[in-house]
């Protein structure tokens, strides 16, 4: 007779995974990438995001985020040495100066990195920029969607 592993038939947790997403200023294109992370990924991970400097996080990145019905106005702007401690499961870096800057993780933290346009550098009309902000939040929430599919 084998040992039933698990008695009583209770429920093992599986271990929460950790994401930092990780930008040059953590103010538009990190700051929505953990939005949709914490959105398509639920409870399966815990989500933070930083950057390698810190800008605030900016008004037009709320908005944009607003008009998909996701509230990212309690996000703070954070800087990559807050989260020295965390054994992170995964690191998504969000653009080519921050792949540059990153700093060194545990071997076993998996790392990811596509670089986005950055939308705080967007000129032009309002109107103008409002659209580049949206076409990255769409390029920003298709990844996220494919990585939680993908890795969680």
């Amino acid at each position: 007779m084998q040992k039933n592993p698990n008695p009583a038939g209770v429920e093992q947790a599986a271990a929460i995974k950790k994401v930092l997403v990780l930008c040059t200023g953590n103010s538009c294109r990190s700051q929505i990438a953990e939005g949709y992370l914490r959105y398509f990924g639920g409870d399966k991970a815990g989500i933070y995001s930083a950057g390698v400097e810190m800008h605030g996080v900016n008004p037009n990145a709320i908005a944009t985020m607003k008009e998909d019905g996701i509230d990212i106005s309690s996000h703070t702007s954070n800087h990559i040495d807050e989260y020295r401690k965390i054994d992170f499961d995964f690191v998504i870096t969000v653009c080519d100066h921050a792949k540059e800057r990153c700093p060194i993780f545990p071997l076993a933290t998996i790392r990811f990195h596509h670089n986005f346009r950055d939308p705080a550098k967007a000129t032009g009309t309002d109107e103008a920029v409002e659209q580049q902000f949206r076409q990255v939040r769409q390029q920003i929430k298709d990844y996220c969607r494919k990585f939680v599919s993908d890795n969680l």
